[in-house]
């Protein structure tokens, strides 16, 4: 008898009989992944297998004790996750191969409360293997049970026998339900697996951390629908050439998406950042042309950034352009303001901008040091190591007021910088800092002026 097979999307997870080049439903172009049907059942899972039902009950009746946080001994973890763990909470940690996301979720183990118990399901390393690494970041206390599993029947008996408070799955591509007829990792596999250890983290009320692989879009690699089942979904970001890692929230139903974590990776695991400013500061070049420093608001928390470009004369007729850590569309903008607004001549070069430490700023406040930097390495005229700009530039190439400009003014007073510019026109009354000359400019020609003469 031939196997039936329907093809499913992994963007949205809508099923059709036949193939087409792009999503009915959702409209996503090329996504249609073929999924063979297993004959115990028309949709290839579990999922329309009714749930027991349950009353309705008022809003004003429900308990919300039971959403009780605790802290993971991870501070940065706990800070973007919005002040801690949740029970009864399923989070999604994903990230390239290699970044440290195992390496994060095993420190955990080691750093939560001795009291609670947890499971940890490798399916990706052996018993011994995860030991092994166990031991080199010394973690070897608690109560840590490991199972070395991929059947997802097994994993979720183990859970309800254990009864842990805490359950990590590395990863859920490698989870795999036998009653679906397709491979570890398939669209249906890692979309049925992900409702089965929902629920069950729903019903026994532990917390559940998930690793997910991405692809090479960035994206966490499953269907979109795999984002939308679980609590928190967290991004652990980095260049593997660099030791500092990022980790962010793409999605948070306990708290707030703007925090991040910074870590940086040591041979005996991640090390927490609580003072990231002066690491990616550090190692900055005295008195050199090209470089400006910013501080952009992560969350709460104002981070100070250091902007480097490099501006050179084209080879070819067009300059070249490329960035790392700013958006280029926005790059490509500041140059096209910079030189019909600042009189500098930038279009027959090549354009170089770099963000030191691997951040990426989303925020309109890096505008204004972005263009001092790309104007003084234009002059080859240094901006000066005691100097920070911040400021939004718009098309008139007018410096615009930012949120937030005293925590940012504190930070820059806090690292030792000297002189800052900012808008002309702001909207808060602004408490100077001692030993903070603060530099007024209403555009950007006013400011390469003041900086750069």
């Amino acid at each position: 008898m031939k196997q039936k097979t329907v093809f499913c999307c992994s963007e949205c997870g809508n099923e059709t009989a036949k193939w087409n080049g792009r999503c009915t439903a959702c409209g996503a172009w090329d996504s249609l992944v073929e999924v063979k049907l297993d004959s115990k059942s028309k949709t290839g899972g579990k999922s329309s297998a009714r749930i027991s039902a349950k009353e309705p009950k008022l809003i004003s009746e429900l308990d919300t004790q039971s959403e009780i946080r605790f802290s993971t001994g991870i501070g940065e973890l706990d800070r973007v996750l919005g002040g801690g763990a949740v029970r009864g909470s399923i989070v999604l940690v994903g990230g390239a191969p290699g970044i440290g996301k195992s390496t994060l979720l095993l420190q955990l183990c080691g750093l939560v409360d001795k009291n609670q118990k947890i499971l940890y399901v490798s399916g990706e390393e052996s018993e011994r293997q995860l030991k092994m690494r166990a031991q080199r970041l010394g973690v070897e206390n608690g109560q840590i049970y490991v199972l070395a599993e991929t059947m997802l029947d097994e994993v979720i008996s183990a859970a309800e026998k254990l009864e842990p408070d805490i359950v990590i799955v590395d990863s859920i591509q490698t989870m795999y339900d036998d009653e679906i007829a397709s491979a570890p990792g398939s669209v249906s596999q890692v979309r049925e697996c992900t409702m089965s250890i929902m629920r069950a983290t729903k019903d026994k009320g532990f917390t559940t951390f998930v690793v997910g692989h991405i692809n090479k879009e960035g994206s966490i690699a499953g269907p979109k629908v795999l984002e939308h089942m679980v609590d928190c979904v967290l991004y652990f970001e980095g260049e593997r050439s660099t030791s500092f890692r990022i980790l962010r929230a793409g999605k948070n139903r306990f708290g707030s998406t703007n925090e991040i974590g910074v870590f940086e990776m040591l041979d005996k695991g991640l090390k927490e950042l609580e003072n990231p400013s002066e690491i990616l500061l550090s190692g900055r070049p005295a008195n050199a042309p090209g470089t400006c420093v910013t501080c952009v608001i992560e969350g709460s928390r104002p981070i100070l950034a250091e902007i480097q470009a490099l501006v050179a004369p084209a080879a070819y007729n067009s300059g070249r352009r490329s960035t790392n850590g700013i958006d280029y569309n926005r790059a490509t903008l500041l140059l096209a303001v910079l030189e019909k607004r600042g009189g500098m001549a930038i279009s027959g070069c090549d354009a170089y901008i770099n963000v030191i430490g691997g951040l990426e700023l989303d925020e309109p406040s890096a505008d204004l040091a972005t263009v001092l930097a790309l104007a003084s390495s234009f002059r080859e005229l240094p901006l000066g190591s005691d100097l920070a700009a911040v400021g939004e530039v718009g098309l008139s190439g007018e410096v615009r007021s930012v949120s937030s400009l005293n925590m940012r003014l504190s930070e820059i007073s806090r690292l030792g910088f000297k002189r800052c510019i900012i808008p002309a026109h702001i909207k808060d009354d602004i408490r100077k800092p001692d030993g903070l000359e603060i530099i007024t400019v209403k555009d950007i020609r006013e400011a390469i002026k003041v900086t750069l003469g």
